[in-house]
């Protein structure tokens, strides 16, 4: 029943989707691992750990595109619940170097120990096992969103100041983890990781094995939000977005639907997260910079909101364009071209390139019936007068 659920609520653009992550999926670790270094097809694995990063944005962007062109929240605070998720894997990778740090310490981490540090912090506890990290990576971002949303939904806060106060949200916790005595690393984050459920991170196989776990996450995801977005409440959704003083008005409880869908983003962006870490080997508390989220949101923007397949092209796109430009002499000009690639987007595509292409071919498909139309009235109206 689940199942046909799922493939009902999938359309032609959905499904090309699937077809075309599975297929790159299959062929980044099969090119990484299949040809030796030398030869001219193989894949680097730096580039594997690369497109693994574009994956874990595209789920994030998955999961704003969600809320905000779904419902109409516009969260400038994602990245929080990102990172979040990223500090609770992060933790579980830290407690399995044991002995192997620079102090050799089976317990403590290294900063810890740099810190003088005489015991493990309580909330460190359980981070050594693999189970526990996974339900820290979801309940975590999950129970902040909860709260945060009970608070903020109840209040009616709507529009720019809930935006303001997401804001607000992450870069408290951006100052808070700064803080040496806060338990996480400081300035410095978590890194120096060195296996996960026994595999080597570095190793070339691993990465692999992460890139294709990370595109599963993302399929995942995104049929979740497909289901979510087809079904009878996902329409109430659209309502609220649209008109939620007159959802409210017909007796829906709207702060439930809104609570709900964003307590569901943000574990979804947790998982990014979580997934995130082990690939590009670090995290810090620089992942709960504003400036992240706001430029989360943009992704999601040039792509397409309310299009889900338009979030995850716009998260590869723009971070394709980003490491491009940053990887050169154009480094310093990178902010310039990421603002002004918002403000075009806006003023030229405000749907985003998907919306954009959507409405085109929806409107050839009306400007077609109604053609067809007029030429069977033309043919019937002589047929009558005979």
């Amino acid at each position: 029943m689940i199942t046909a659920a799922f493939v009902r609520s999938l359309d032609r653009g959905g499904m090309i989707f699937l077809i075309v992550l599975a297929a790159f999926a299959f062929a980044v670790p099969f090119f990484n691992l299949a040809f030796p270094p030398g030869s001219p097809l193989h894949l680097p694995t730096y580039l594997v750990a690369l497109f693994g990063k574009y994956v874990c944005y595209a789920l994030l962007a998955l999961s704003i595109d969600l809320v905000w062109g779904y419902c109409g929240i516009l969260s400038l605070g994602h990245g929080a619940f990102f990172a979040l998720g990223g500090y609770a894997m992060g933790m579980y990778l830290m407690r399995q170097i044991g002995a192997r740090g620079v102090y050799a310490n089976p317990v403590l981490p290294d900063f810890m120990v740099f810190l003088n540090w005489k015991e493990l912090p309580f909330f460190w506890y359980g981070f050594q096992s693999f189970p526990y990290a996974l339900l820290m990576i979801v309940l975590v971002p999950g129970v902040l969103a909860f709260v945060f949303g009970w608070f903020a939904f109840r209040s009616r806060v709507t529009g720019v100041y809930l935006s303001i106060i997401t804001q607000a949200m992450t870069y408290a916790l951006l100052l808070a983890f700064f803080r040496n005595d806060f338990g996480f690393g400081g300035n410095n984050g978590l890194t120096d990781f060195k296996d996960i459920l026994g595999f080597n991170v570095q190793a070339q196989g691993t990465r692999a094995a992460l890139f294709v776990l990370s595109c599963v996450a993302l399929a995942a995801g995104f049929l979740l939000c497909r289901a979510i977005v087809s079904s009878k409440f996902g329409k109430v959704l659209v309502a609220i977005r649209d008109a939620e003083s007159r959802t409210r008005f017909l007796g829906y409880r709207v702060e439930n639907y809104k609570l709900f869908v964003w307590t569901f983003s943000a574990c979804m962006a947790g998982v990014a997260g979580a997934l995130y870490v082990p690939q590009v080997g670090i995290i810090n508390p620089s992942e709960f910079a504003p400036a992240n989220s706001i430029e989360a949101v943009i992704w999601v923007a040039v792509g397409g909101r309310g299009t889900l397949t338009g979030a995850v092209l716009g998260a590869f796109l723009v971070n394709y364009a980003k490491t491009f430009f940053t990887s050169g002499m154009l480094a310093p000009y990178w902010l310039f071209v990421l603002g002004a690639l918002f403000v075009g987007t806006t003023l030229l595509l405000p749907r985003g390139i998907v919306g954009t292409l959507s409405h085109w071919r929806i409107a050839r498909t009306e400007r077609k019936t109604a053609a067809a139309a007029e030429d069977s009235v033309a043919w019937a109206v002589p047929r009558a007068a005979e």
